[in-house]
């Protein structure tokens, strides 16, 4: 597993938005799919199409099953959550 300080230096100042907006409380509404998608990627993971829209991204051995969203291209907040877990549970985020 990669630090996080490395990880995050890695990031650029939008991803790092949006890893601060997937662990703001309430959970935010307007988190799009794109900006997420990015951000995976920076933390070394992987996103695996499925069939329709369902995807699996893969971080640190631990994966998340979700369906982009559609139609538009922000999650709902149940999804935030999941990926919020999903970041936690890999060991990605020791500073919340």
């Amino acid at each position: 597993m990669i630090p996080l300080f490395d990880i995050i230096s890695k990031m650029n100042s939008k991803q790092k938005k949006t890893l601060e907006n997937i662990y703001s409380d309430p959970v935010k509404k307007n988190i799009k799919w794109t900006d997420v998608e990015k951000l995976i990627i920076a933390m070394d993971g992987m996103i695996k199409q499925g069939n329709g829209s369902r995807i699996r991204i893969l971080l640190n051995d631990i994966s998340l099953n979700i369906h982009t969203p559609h139609p538009g291209n922000e999650l709902k907040p149940y999804q935030v959550r999941a990926i919020r877990n999903l970041i936690d549970e890999s060991g990605n985020n020791d500073e919340t």
